[in-house]
């Protein structure tokens, strides 16, 4: 019981705490600075939309008035069996540098992703989502990475906009920017696992078809191209906009969707599980599967709390059922979330709860249709 006390303790804290301090650790000792320059490649934006009338062309004009060369650029947008006006709107535009590929079924949004990068030209493909919008300067901040040869992925930063409506903005604003303390530091340290799903790039040359019904390409990619000897770098300079979610609820769904995807990979890509195969295989087991342990860590820890003796243990069953009882409160009495300390502990709650339920949505199928929800203009895909 004592070997599992300890086991639950060091799973939580290893990942929440030990996890961070080893990658600040990392960044003083083993930094490895990017030499970039303002070097202008052929870039291709790949798109994957499925009915996203409302958004696309205000999408399309953000990407057109990129501060870069539009005889650098084109733009790629994969209509994945849209029913609604979205091919329309774009053929309507007119823009010389613009594909469209209007799939007639929707078939998943990997097999839109194939289907743009092959069509592509540019030596630098740029991924983005129909919803968000790149600050101004985004693509120039990307590319000029990739003057640095190592480098074969480059992560942008997505910053949220402020919304008074939402109920979590707080904390999923305190949870963002743990994260991206993460992302910073593994990047400065080596390479970054995953990366940002609205704003990425890569050299063309090192795609990798996906798997049809691959959740997150945002991951597997990276992890790919870190497979064939190249950095995965996150560049904060390269900014995209994105509104919060509303509330627990909303975040919740866009959690289920990732952690599931997390799992799917699992099955996809074995090779990622083998140290051999996966030069970031610390960091993965780490940032990706560690977290999804979690709350079977928790269960764990509460229950062998409550069956070993001694006031040490007593003390520490109590402290958790303390911390459970907040947390349900803001799940039985709303209005209780008003107060700062019922919402950290009902939205981390959430999140862990989350983990369970994705891993669920994985081993009972659920990922063949769990991507489209985010090509809907209702939820983004962060990745």
């Amino acid at each position: 019981m004592r070997c599992l006390f300890i086991i639950s303790v060091l799973l939580i804290g290893y990942t929440y705490l030990g996890y961070p301090l080893l990658l600040a650790l990392l960044k003083i000792i083993r930094r490895r600075p990017i030499s970039g320059n303002n070097r202008e490649l052929a870039v291709s934006v790949v798109i994957a939309v499925c009915n996203e009338e409302k958004n696309i062309a205000g999408r399309l004009q953000n990407i057109l008035s990129q501060e870069y060369p539009l005889n650098k650029l084109e733009v790629i947008v994969v209509s994945d069996g849209s029913s609604d006006r979205t091919v329309e709107i774009l053929l309507q535009m007119g823009c010389h540098n613009l594909q469209v590929i209007d799939l007639p079924a929707n078939q998943g949004k990997a097999f839109a992703l194939n289907e743009g990068v092959a069509r592509a030209q540019g030596e630098i493909i740029v991924f983005a989502d129909a919803r968000q919008e790149f600050r101004a300067d985004a693509i120039k901040r990307l590319v000029a990475n990739f003057a640095d040869e190592t480098v074969g992925c480059v992560s942008g930063e997505l910053h949220f906009l402020k919304d008074a409506d939402s109920k979590i903005e707080a904390e999923i604003g305190a949870y963002w920017r743990y994260e991206k303390f993460i992302r910073r530091s593994e990047s400065a340290s080596g390479s970054v696992v995953g990366a940002t799903g609205c704003i990425y790039a890569i050299r063309r040359e090192l795609y990798r078809q996906l798997p049809i019904g691959t959740i997150l390409d945002d991951v597997l990619t990276p992890m790919n191209i870190a497979r064939m000897g190249r950095r995965v770098i996150f560049d904060a300079q390269a900014v995209a906009y994105d509104i919060i979610s509303k509330n627990a609820s909303q975040e919740w769904r866009r959690k289920v969707r990732t952690l599931a995807g997390n799992w799917q990979l699992l099955s996809l890509s074995p090779w990622i599980m083998f140290p051999w195969e996966n030069p970031l295989w610390l960091r993965y087991v780490t940032h990706k599967l560690l977290r999804l342990l979690v709350p079977f860590g928790m269960a764990m820890l509460f229950v062998v709390s409550l069956l070993l003796t001694g006031s040490f243990f007593r003390v520490f069953a109590l402290l958790q059922l303390v911390f459970y009882g907040i947390a349900l409160s803001g799940y039985l009495l709303p209005a209780t979330r008003s107060i700062r300390l019922v919402n950290i502990s009902y939205f981390f709650m959430v999140m862990n709860a989350a983990a369970v339920a994705g891993f669920w949505k994985w081993a009972t199928g659920g990922c063949a249709t769990a991507w489209q929800p985010a090509y809907t203009g209702k939820e983004s895909a962060r990745g």
